[in-house]
């Protein structure tokens, strides 16, 4: 097999699965260290800088780190489960200090470049927070009269309380952004007739899939599209619902549907879905969530037809049916041909998906759109076919999350940077990687290297009969800062990372003796299929690379599997020869700025 550096930069890129899992690139075992140091602030600073919204995701991230994390790979017993990354993130919002003299201040002076953001949702707000204390003249459209998108209008307060929001928004339109709420963009070419030097598109996706199907129309007063209805419970529009609702969908805005509808006066609430539970979209905890608190899911049932009598709903009639795949894994859902099931109900709301919406983008204004109605973009630069107009989040590429959403507007204020400054908007400024020993004396770490055998602590809850009464009333109380710490310390440091240097290797094989895991193993090279059943333990995991180091003096190689590796140290503490160290690996994302540019080039005024 061929060898590996485990010292290059490259090396820690592939091994520090939460932090490229994440699209903000949040330096996770950064800030969970400084939680469990009690340096919250410093934790919350660290979230900041990558995924500008810590106490909101702390509550609503999708988590895409967390099915990363190597702690699942590597405890014992059944449980398997990763460091709850996203409550810990919360952890850092809750306990902080006032952080407000280390945010960013507003700029002094103007560079005479103005830019319009059209949506104030996650996206846009990350690209103000992000050009805003550069210079630029931020201007901020929404048709809300407060900022925040569908994280203020869409995700129910018992989630998501106003505060923590008012509090996080408030952060970035304090750096001199300009909103404009309730102001509704009802045109493209009027906007680009005012004359900005770019434009950011972060509308979301703010329509929802409807059924078509009998009675729609017939029954439609009890009908609602689930994020509209979202909506107009958000803002104090709708009070009550129904004795019995019926939610159609399967996806996280189904989940927060059912359970709002639970809270506004429904006693029978049902979540019906035409796939297999575990094929829902929606994430397992929120699933989990809506169960706990009393409503069912009914799987693999088609609605046919909403029933009403002369206008009045009454009920949806579904077809059952079942999962088949063909020979190449491909799913059909097929009629079982059982008597059609039919449910009674005084309101239903229909969740089945997201898209897009610009009637506001006329189709003569210069930008090209694709057959299904969504912009044609450069998928890294995030640039329409108008180049000074560019996409982001849900707008861009369809419905995500919010984590995507921000990642988004980074990127986006990075083209918009570089193309004001004359830059070649597709060369992309590569991070800063540092590499740093860990190793400050004999036998001793900066970091804390005791492997707790802890398995993951639950979040507590309110009572349910307490948080059923009140739509606003938080359901999740966040960790205790004794639990956080004992959750912090279950984190294996992945980017303190084992560097091995073969020249100063005398393979006493003292680290194979010491090493918790058999994860090190000195053998003859050969092919990977063959070299991974020859270590200490085979190497079963074929989506994580082996490490291999150059020929030993004994013609040997040195392997390591790190699927397994505990970040222990003790392969670095037992080396007579200091031929293992532990190097923290820092990755700092470039974004918008002089560090994104060329300096020497003249600034471009786009007319």
């Amino acid at each position: 097999m061929k060898p590996t550096d485990i010292g290059n930069p490259d090396y820690f890129h592939k091994v520090v699965d939460c932090q490229w899992a994440c699209p903000a690139h949040t330096p996770v075992p950064e800030y969970i260290r400084l939680i469990a140091a009690g340096r919250y602030g410093d934790a919350y600073m660290v979230n900041w800088k990558s995924n500008v919204f810590p106490g909101i995701l702390g509550r609503t991230c999708d988590r895409p780190c967390e099915p990363a994390c190597r702690r699942s790979r590597v405890e014992d017993g059944t449980s398997k489960e990763p460091v709850a990354i996203c409550r810990l993130k919360r952890v850092a919002a809750d306990y902080k200090e006032d952080i407000r003299d280390r945010l960013p201040k507003p700029a002094t002076q103007t560079n005479g470049k103005r830019v319009a953001c059209i949506g104030a949702g996650p996206a846009s707000l990350t690209v103000a927070r992000d050009l805003a204390p550069l210079g630029y003249e931020v201007v901020v459209y929404d048709g809300d009269s407060r900022a925040g998108g569908m994280i203020r209008s869409q995700i129910p307060k018992f989630r998501l309380p106003e505060e923590v929001i008012d509090e996080e928004v408030g952060y970035i339109l304090d750096l001199g952004v300009e909103f404009r709420g309730g102001a509704y963009v009802s045109s493209l070419k009027q906007l680009l007739a005012e004359k900005y030097d770019a434009v950011f598109v972060g509308c979301g996706a703010p329509r929802g899939r409807d059924l078509d199907i009998p009675g729609r129309k017939e029954a439609s007063a009890n009908i609602r599209i689930g994020i509209d209805w979202l909506s107009s419970v958000s803002f104090g529009h709708t009070t009550k619902i129904g004795k019995r609702v019926i939610v159609l969908g399967g996806g996280n805005t189904a989940m927060d549907c059912c359970r709002s509808s639970k809270r506004l006066g429904g006693d029978d609430v049902k979540v019906i879905v035409r796939s297999g539970f575990e094929e829902m979209k929606a994430s397992p905890w929120e699933k989990e969530d809506a169960m706990h608190e009393g409503i069912p899911i009914l799987n693999f049932l088609v609605p046919k037809a909403f029933t009403h009598d002369q206008g009045k709903l009454t009920g949806v009639t579904f077809e059952k049916v079942q999962a088949v795949y063909d020979a190449k894994g491909r799913r059909q859902l097929l009629p079982t041909n059982e008597p059609d099931q039919h449910f009674e109900c005084d309101d239903v709301l229909v969740a089945v998906g997201q898209e897009n919406a610009f009637p506001w983008i006329e189709r003569d204004a210069g930008l090209e759109f694709d057959k299904n109605g969504m912009p044609k973009l450069d998928p890294v630069t995030l640039q329409s076919t108008l180049p000074h107009v560019f996409f982001g989040g849900d707008s861009a590429l369809g419905p995500k999350n919010i984590i995507w959403a921000v990642a988004h507007g980074h990127d986006a204020a990075i083209s918009i940077d570089r193309l004001l400054n004359g830059e070649d908007v597709a060369k992309r400024p590569p991070p800063m990687v540092n590499l740093m020993s860990q190793k400050m004396g004999i036998h001793e770490w900066s970091y804390d290297n005791d492997i707790t055998l802890d398995q993951r602590f639950k979040v507590p809850w309110r009572d349910v009969n307490q948080t059923l009464k009140n739509i606003k009333v938080e359901v999740e109380l966040g960790f205790d800062l004794k639990t956080a710490f004992k959750e912090a310390q279950r984190c294996l440091n992945c980017d303190v990372q084992t560097v091995f240097t073969t020249k100063l290797c005398i393979e006493c094989d003292a680290c194979v003796d010491i090493c918790p895991m058999d994860c090190i193993t000195f053998t003859k090279n050969g092919a990977e299929g063959e070299l991974r059943t020859r270590l200490m333990a085979p190497a079963g995991n074929l989506t994580q690379d082996l490490y291999v180091s150059d020929a030993l003096k004994t013609g040997r190689v040195m392997v390591k599997d790190e699927d397994v590796c505990l970040h222990c140290s003790l392969c670095a503490e037992r080396c007579p020869t200091g031929a293992w160290d532990m190097q923290k690996f820092l990755l700092d994302m470039t974004n918008a700025g002089p560090a994104c540019r060329d300096p020497r080039k003249p600034a471009l005024k786009v007319a």
